[in-house]
């Protein structure tokens, strides 16, 4: 017996000093994007700033209040979670296959044999009680193929881990655009309540002297449909307000109304997000973004699956064994000479199969096609995402400057044509129409400062590669084990 054991323990050595793998092996594609940025982005008057807590990023307190809670509370975000512990217990299922699987089992097997089956032609009965230690069908993996399928699988992990990342950067830039984009309806709608308040003292200004004859009724009219319009367009805001802070709650996975103490916030103006970001080159930004990094995952995912595939037209050896004592009494289980063993190899070799075997491997090296086209798309998106939010970065600065100086001259303009008009030099229609121009661009004004925000708060989800958030421990606990298992071996 021992010498068989010995025989064992050197065919299973034997086969896993000698085992190879059918994985092709893994080359990054080539980045399909241009070496640098597109001539519209300015990056030589930039500086960098650090990416790594959306706290630094944005400063009003009432928004951080907010992506902490979204953070905590959002359902999408637990999903995303949960799909990584799911993937990770996956990925623990196909690794514990490659080493073998040992078990105590004891059992107890008893029969009766009628006399007219019996050899003896009398009655028998028999029962036998077996303990041992039993190894079941742990197989060889000469060609690789449990550990390819450890490789896909691991790969899918990191795939998912990665994807739950991206999502939380892109959470927190939702939370903070619903949160400018209520701030912006807010202002709107007070710059418009005070434009009813003003038209309408107008329109009873002009509704006095009409009575007194001074006006006609074609400047009462014009007044009173001044008025209205202002009236319309902030039932309009106010109904944008509502949507927008509908949006935030279902965002934070609970009302707005039900927080308590929540920080007093800042206005459009005294956000503070800064949109000096250094990008660097494209290879350097993109290749470290989260939904690159799970797109690249899937490939290497997809190459594993192309080993496996592989090793499925070459022979399969598993070995079955146990070893323990057997007696037909429970009470002789220990005795002297009850030991007992047995080995059983196996060795599977496909001879037919109807061609099953080449359609997994076509399909293993279509889907990594897939995978490798998936994953160059996934960079063009990004690059062009990236270059685009830079462009907007420094073309909505130069807007919102114009739109400023537009802003200042027009309430200059309103206030030298209503000192004219109190003159009796121009008539109600031009009041009017100064007033229409200064309320556009004041709105215009706070609109081009909330798509700046939102440009600087989408380059935040563009360019930052990690969420180092002190309270978001699980998240880095993922992490954590997400490093350990990119240096563990494969």
């Amino acid at each position: 017996m021992t010498n068989q054991y010995k025989k064992s323990t050197l065919v299973i050595l034997a086969a896993v000093l000698g085992g190879c793998s059918l994985m092709p092996n893994y080359e990054r594609p080539a980045t399909p994007v241009p070496a640098i940025w597109p001539d519209s982005v300015k990056l030589e008057v930039t500086t960098k700033l650090e990416l790594t807590n959306w706290q630094h990023y944005f400063p009003d307190p009432r928004l951080q209040a907010l992506i902490a809670v979204a953070l905590q509370n959002n359902r999408d975000l637990r999903i995303a979670t949960a799909r990584i512990a799911e993937a990770r217990a996956q990925y623990g299922i196909q690794l514990a296959d490659r080493f073998p699987n040992v078990n105590l089992a004891g059992t107890r097997n008893a029969s009766r044999t009628p006399a007219d089956l019996s050899i003896t032609g009398t009655i028998v009965t028999a029962q036998r009680y077996d303990v041992g230690v039993n190894l079941v069908s742990y197989e060889l993996d000469f060609w690789g193929r449990v550990r390819s399928l450890s490789t896909f699988a691991k790969a899918s992990y990191l795939s998912t881990e990665s994807a739950q990342r991206a999502f939380r950067l892109s959470l927190i830039a939702d939370v903070a655009n619903a949160y400018l984009s209520l701030l912006e309806m807010r202002e709107r709608a007070e710059l418009t309540a005070a434009t009813v308040k003003a038209r309408g003292e107008t329109r009873d200004l002009i509704s006095r002297r009409r009575e007194a004859g001074v006006s006609s009724d074609t400047d009462w009219l014009q007044a009173e449909g001044s008025y209205q319009a202002a009236v319309a367009e902030l039932a309009n805001l106010q109904q944008q307000q509502t949507a927008a802070e509908n949006l935030l709650n279902q965002l934070l996975g609970q009302s707005m109304a039900e927080m308590k103490d929540l920080p007093p916030g800042r206005s459009l103006a005294e956000q503070g997000i800064s949109s000096d970001l250094f990008a660097g080159m494209p290879a350097e930004v993109l290749l470290r973004r989260p939904d690159v990094l799970a797109a690249e995952q899937q490939l290497i995912a997809a190459n594993a699956n192309i080993g496996a595939a592989r090793a499925a037209f070459l022979p399969r050896i598993s070995l079955t064994g146990s070893v323990g004592t057997a007696s037909h009494s429970l009470s002789g289980l220990f005795d002297a000479g009850s030991g007992a063993w047995s080995f059983q190899p196996a060795i599977i070799l496909p001879l037919f199969d109807a061609g099953r075997n080449s359609a997994n491997l076509d399909i293993a090296n279509a889907r990594k096609v897939i995978a490798v086209a998936e994953y160059e798309k996934t960079i063009q998106q990004a690059f062009r995402e990236v270059a685009d939010l830079l462009s907007a970065r420094d073309k909505l600065a130069e807007q919102l400057a114009a739109q400023q100086a537009n802003a200042e001259a027009q309430k200059h303009l309103l206030r030298l044509v209503e000192a004219r008009y109190k003159a009796g030099i121009v008539s109600n229609l031009e009041v009017l129409d100064a007033q229409r121009q200064a309320f556009t661009t004041e709105q215009g004004q706070v609109q081009v400062r909330r798509e700046w925000l939102s440009a600087a708060t989408q380059l935040y989800k563009a360019l930052a590669a990690e969420d180092n958030d002190s309270s978001a421990g699980t998240t880095q606990e993922i992490s954590s084990r997400r490093e350990t298992l990119i240096r563990a071996p494969e």
